[in-house]
């Protein structure tokens, strides 16, 4: 399958896990709001969910995957032993995990002290559920990792639409919690979602090794044993987690502050908008990331670097198609969008502006974060997960210096401008290291794409900028209406962004259709 298809069944079930995602979220505003009970959910939910983008979208993506490979391809070797490797793996992991969750629980309080501070706005009661709160999402993490192993088995085999549905059940048992199980209080509901995180990690785990029965992958339980292919995974692993996590410790860095120094609420505020900034960042990000990985750890291994050269640029050039306009609409109309879908029950209207502003800054930084998930695998398919990890510490760096720069004049809309700028950090890093290397150059077709494509874009914005004005007061209206202006304003953003684009000769309909329907030759 080709690049753009397998990205778009990456994307298209990373979109409706995205919607499923948006509803869980406009129902945690209207039963949980932006306070006590939903900050101390978000902080108790904030650790396994770091971990769930280490394993799942860093390690077992960036480290395993092309090790998976390498075993598939090797002469005498195969799938099997590749099989014979991921058991090895699975020995390792599984009693690994165990621990750290059973150290995670006992130890729960300290750590969310560490990253709260006690919690200086809420007091001991929003500490104590924090802390209830963690010792229930923490199993999350080993469920997780179980499933990050599988589904990449999965990809490697080209059944990317099983790990990618995945998180679908999360969203599934998050909205049940929410429309069945909910308490009478915004504490008893936290207590609720809380559940169902764990929950959806045991259905997420049921889900994959069916899938792996189904596809003859299905993996056996074996010793622990240190041999030459598992000592050579722990090698990079963990660089390769750090490397493609830089994001996530980013916005684990501003959480705790935003605890530690801002009024009650900043948590939340901050979570929201993440939460619509990584819609784009999920359906176009990761699925490039994870579509593009395999193929290129092959012509890498096959030394093919002038084909590997062409698959990155044409990466880029996807990411930029549906990149940048994305990011003009989230900075733009963040304001709109916001109203739109939490503005009602327990969310105010201060809440929805102190999400919007956020929400504008935190987009600043989107087109360099998706453009990381098509540079790091440059890295990684090369077999190097020191060089991003280096990149990523200096990334992380500069955005501790901007949040402690920025907090004070700012509050939490500083903490979301930081984690955009180092971002655009950690991307230039990575591209400078690539052309230094020459193993990524810019080709003369995707710098020309990308002027036109930026000129579609602002033409989109200046739409955006007289429309904003208009459809604002609908959006804190009826629900039905709401959802009629919203998709109004996107279907015609959509309509003149692809109508410059094509004016303009950025891209053609038929090639972009040939893109997507060619299958690899045999």
């Amino acid at each position: 399958m080709s690049l753009v298809r397998n990205t778009a069944t990456i994307g298209g079930l990373t979109l409706v896990s995205r919607i499923a995602g948006f509803l869980r979220d406009m129902l945690m505003a209207q039963y949980v709001g932006a306070g006590l009970a939903n900050d101390a959910f978000l902080i108790a939910w904030r650790l396994p969910n770091l971990f769930r983008a280490l394993f799942a979208e860093g390690a077992f993506s960036s480290a395993f995957v092309p090790m998976f490979n390498r075993e598939v391809g090797r002469k005498g070797g195969g799938l099997q032993s590749a099989l014979g490797f991921a058991d090895e793996v699975l020995a390792i992991l599984f009693p690994v995990v165990i621990l750290l969750v059973v150290a995670m629980m006992l130890l729960a309080g300290p750590v969310v002290w560490a990253m709260t501070g006690g919690f200086p706005d809420g007091g001991p009661e929003k500490f104590a559920l924090a802390v209830q709160l963690t010792r229930i999402t923490f199993p999350y993490l080993a469920l997780i990792s179980l499933v990050s192993l599988m589904g990449g088995i999965l990809n490697s085999v080209d059944r990317f639409w099983v790990n990618a549905a995945a998180p679908i059940l999360l969203n599934l048992c998050m909205i049940a919690g929410l429309l069945f199980f909910r308490g009478h209080t915004p504490l008893e509901t936290a207590h609720t979602q809380a559940i169902a995180v764990t929950v959806s990690g045991v259905f997420q785990l049921g889900w994959l090794i069916w899938a792996c029965d189904r596809a003859g992958t299905g993996l056996m339980v074996r010793r622990p044993r240190f041999n030459p292919r598992v000592r050579e995974l722990l090698r990079i692993i963990w660089p390769a987690a750090l490397g493609a996590g830089a994001v996530q410790f980013n916005l684990l860095i501003s959480t705790s502050l935003a605890a530690r120094f801002l009024p009650q609420g900043a948590v939340s505020y901050l979570y929201y908008a993440d939460r619509l900034n990584q819609l784009p960042f999920a359906l176009i990000g990761i699925g490039v990331g994870t579509a593009m990985l395999p193929g290129l750890s092959r012509q890498i291994g096959a030394g093919d670097e002038k084909g590997a050269g062409v698959t990155m640029n044409r990466a880029m050039e996807l990411v930029l198609v549906l990149t940048l306009p994305a990011t003009a609409a989230l900075m733009i109309a963040a304001g709109p969008i916001i109203r739109a879908l939490l503005q009602h029950g327990a969310f105010t209207a201060h809440d929805a502006t102190a999400s919007a502003w956020a929400l504008a800054a935190f987009s600043i930084g989107l087109p360099a974060n998706i453009m990381i998930k098509v540079l790091v695998p440059g890295f990684y398919a090369r077999a190097d997960t020191k060089t991003p990890v280096r990149i990523a510490l200096i990334a992380m760096l500069a955005n501790l210096i901007m949040n402690l720069i920025l907090i004070w004049p700012m509050q939490h809309v500083g903490l979301a401008l930081s984690t955009a700028l180092s971002c655009w950090v950690n991307a230039g890093l990575l591209w400078w290291n690539l052309r230094k290397r020459d193993h990524f150059r810019i080709d003369a077709r995707l710098k020309t794409t990308a002027i036109k494509l930026l000129l579609a874009t602002l033409a989109m914005a200046a739409l955006l900028l007289i429309a904003n004005p208009i459809v604002a007061p609908h959006m804190v209206r009826g629900l039905f209406e709401r959802a009629v202006w919203l998709i109004a304003l996107m279907i015609l953003g959509a309509a003149v962004y692809f109508g410059a684009a094509i004016a303009l000769g950025a891209f053609r309909p038929a090639e972009f259709k040939a893109r997507f329907t060619r299958r690899r030759a045999p």
